[in-house]
């Protein structure tokens, strides 16, 4: 084999590579359909664990923050996308789930900063009982030692007016787990508890871990949410066929700004996921 095509050879490999992380030719959402991005934290990486991915530096978390400013996108809360009437124009909904003291300490600065708003999925029980564990079987539960926010700071939080608040389980359940009745109490419960604790309704709820079936659904339904977000990747489109199945735009601490902008585009970075 000549190093000619040798050449041609890698070449044509990381060209198939790039078209499958990196999905450029999948053709865009219109920008007329609301972005429900998803995050969790946002910190600086901590090396030798899990879920960096989890993790989007505060640097990244501001550029891309800007970049939406800059396109002329609308910072919307989660409810607003359920109303009687949709949103219309560029709206994006950013969303975090379980409630970590970062989403306060770093991300509410740069919303500030930038007039943006934030829906907060937030486990109700953050002091113990927390897992970030989707099986029994997990070794470790690294998610469950991260920093949470206190009653105090959520409040600090609810009166900037750039946040609301949203239902994720009492104790970030897998719900797959559990019997109807203690699925029932897990999502029924921000409806009572956060009503009393910060004087504010849960108007939607997020599946913990993704993890849910059409019992759930109808719990969650039942429990007069609005709708509910799951962990699927993608872009939902306007109107709504099931709102309580909304796609989210996942970011990733891992992905960069190329990442980023590709999933803007489409719900999706490449290929698959």
């Amino acid at each position: 084999m000549s190093y000619g095509e040798i050449a041609t050879g890698i070449g044509v490999a990381a060209a198939l590579y790039g078209s499958h992380r990196y999905a450029w030719w999948r053709p865009p959402v219109t920008w007329q359909t609301p972005r429900v991005l998803m995050y969790h934290m946002i910190s600086e990486h901590r090396p030798g664990t899990r879920f960096n991915k989890l993790r989007v530096p505060p640097k990244a978390f501001r550029q891309q923050v800007a970049w939406l400013g800059k396109k002329g996108f609308s910072f919307g809360f989660a409810s607003e996308l359920f109303g009687n009437k949709p949103p219309s124009g560029k709206i994006v909904c950013l969303t975090f789930d379980d409630g970590y003291r970062d989403n306060l300490l770093e991300a509410d600065k740069v919303l500030a900063e930038f007039d943006g708003k934030a829906t907060l999925y937030l486990v109700e029980e953050r002091d113990g009982g927390w897992s970030s564990k989707k099986k029994t079987h997990h070794g470790d539960d690294e998610l469950g030692s991260e920093p949470k926010l206190s009653d105090d700071e959520v409040r600090e939080l609810l009166t900037t007016g750039r946040w609301e608040l949203g239902g994720h389980t009492r104790t970030h359940a897998n719900l797959n787990q559990l019997s109807p009745e203690e699925a029932k109490e897990e999502i029924v419960s921000a409806k009572e508890t956060f009503r009393e604790k910060f004087s504010c309704e849960a108007p939607t709820f997020a599946y913990p871990f993704g993890i849910f079936n059409n019992e759930h659904v109808t719990l969650v339904r039942e429990a007069g949410y609005l709708g509910a977000m799951t962990t699927d990747a993608g872009i939902s489109p306007l109107p709504l066929q099931d709102p309580y199945r909304i796609c989210r735009i996942k970011v990733s601490g891992k992905e960069g700004m190329l990442g980023f902008l590709m999933r803007m585009r489409s719900g999706k970075r490449g290929l698959t996921k």
